[in-house]
């Protein structure tokens, strides 16, 4: 008997725990820890706007809290970089990255729909793009049928007038031969599909067929990419707000490499593979950071990570970018921004937080959308990515940023659809690309040893 109760407790002590977390959330926010192990007594400000929210969002504030409180996931939204607190984030409404019961979690694909492509032809070129990416799925889930169905949409909108009219929209680049190159890449495509479909299930053959069918339909996707870049005027710029003249701001997409190694020289372990390196690969955007990402894009010009530690990695984000010399951040001029802004308190260069939200022409700065009145709005850029990148700040200054900045290790099962708490509260600015499955086993203490630009840098600018 007393092995049966013993089992039972075991079984029913997550639960417990859980509902007891829950009931301290709601009851007794603001529950704050510090960037350190030991906690500190939590900033005044903003306390009692957060727990109006918390009651005004009961049924997301269940849900972040399972998030929140899963054994596997740090009692704390982590990003408050000038050791302030980590405190639960206020939930807002149904979010860009969940709405539904499908998350989109492919960080090109994602690229690709923040894009400010012409609204005249934004719904045929994404119908294409929704046709070419779905077909993936389908591979995965070995629904061959509907995954010829998908190519064969494809095809068809390649072939169509929607077609032609795409061809036209494209100003940089030849669309037609893009459009022809496309076509060939999926008649492919429907071929190896063919040719999976017709072996064993579980066969050698059959996982030979499916590799070919996937490059065959990355290399579409990406030719769907740079089509639609094609579409972006070269002399496209998002508005920035004046108040900012002096901080770095990205016009455009940057990319940067990473490359990292073990503090103690060991190798780095992914699914039992040993690599004497890591090495990640980043899309910065800047049409819809353009602060954000223009801040970073110039700090890693100026070398300022380079054989910096990570100093955060706890299974819900990577963090790094705070100076050994024991400011908070990057400590630099602001120009003119700093009438706006101010300095943090040994000179640290601040950002505003800066949200783009789906529809709008510009981004929301200084304030979450939750403040902004539009809790519940869809991000151009959401955090649904394994690797998307977010600016670290205080929870309750907006305006705190200055260089720590995080990958966020997404997780599906624990960040439950349309239940993102960080989508519009934190500033999303990129994505990771290549080599996202390193941040498996970056850990504390292991070190940048090198961070470049590689594309985009001569596209930063200050007014």
């Amino acid at each position: 008997m007393g092995e049966v109760l013993g089992h039972f407790s075991r079984l029913m002590a997550p639960i417990s725990y859980k509902l007891f977390s829950i009931i301290s959330l709601l009851y007794s926010l603001p529950i704050c820890y510090s960037y350190n192990p030991s906690p500190i007594p939590p900033p005044k400000r903003g306390s009692k706007r957060l727990v109006n929210k918390i009651s005004s969002f009961g049924i997301a504030t269940f849900t972040a809290a399972s998030l929140l409180f899963h054994p596997n996931v740090p009692q704390s939204i982590p990003f408050s970089p000038f050791n302030v607190l980590n405190q639960p984030a206020a939930i807002a409404k149904e979010l860009a990255s969940g709405s539904g019961s499908r998350v989109n979690k492919d960080p090109s694909s994602l690229l690709r729909y923040g894009l400010p492509i012409p609204s005249t032809i934004s719904p045929s070129v994404r119908s294409l793009q929704s046709a070419v990416e779905g077909v993936k799925g389908d591979v995965t889930s070995k629904r061959f049928s509907a995954a010829k169905d998908g190519v064969k949409k494809a095809r068809g909108l390649v072939k169509s007038k929607k077609g032609t009219a795409i061809v036209s929209s494209v100003i940089r680049g030849d669309g037609a031969a893009m459009m022809s190159k496309l076509d060939v890449a999926l008649s492919k495509l429907d071929d190896a599909i063919s040719d999976a479909q017709g072996y064993e299930r579980g066969s050698e053959q059959e996982r030979s067929s499916l590799d070919v069918a996937y490059g065959l339909q990355d290399e579409a996707a990406g030719i769907v990419g740079t089509i639609e870049e094609g579409m972006v005027p070269e002399t496209y710029e998002v508005k920035v707000p004046g108040e900012y003249e002096g901080l770095p701001r990205l016009k455009g997409r940057a990319e940067v490499v990473m490359t990292f190694k073990k503090a103690g020289g060991a190798p780095f372990d992914i699914n039992g593979v040993n690599f004497p390196k890591a090495t990640m690969r980043m899309v910065i955007d800047g049409y819809t950071a353009p602060v954000t990402g223009g801040n970073f894009v110039e700090l890693v010009k100026k070398g300022f990570y380079n054989d910096m530690e990570i100093q955060r990695s706890d299974g819900f984000v990577v963090q790094t970018g705070k100076p050994k010399d024991g400011s908070e951040g990057y400590v630099g001029d602001g120009g003119a921004s700093v009438k706006q802004l101010g300095k943090g308190s040994k000179g640290e260069r601040l950002l505003p937080l800066e949200i783009f939200v789906v529809g709008d022409k510009q981004a929301v700065y200084e304030e979450t959308i939750e403040d902004n009145g539009r809790g519940g709005q869809a991000t151009v850029l959401p955090f649904s990515s394994y690797g998307a990148m977010g600016w670290a700040r205080e929870e309750y200054d907006a305006n705190s940023g200055s260089s720590q900045f995080f990958w966020l290790l997404f997780d599906s099962d624990l960040t439950p659809a349309g239940k993102n708490v960080l989508d519009g509260r934190y500033s999303c600015f990129g994505y990771v690309v290549e080599g996202e499955e390193f941040l498996r086993d970056i850990k504390e203490g292991d070190i940048i040893t090198e961070a470049k630009v590689e594309k985009g840098g001569d596209m930063i600018k200050y007014e």
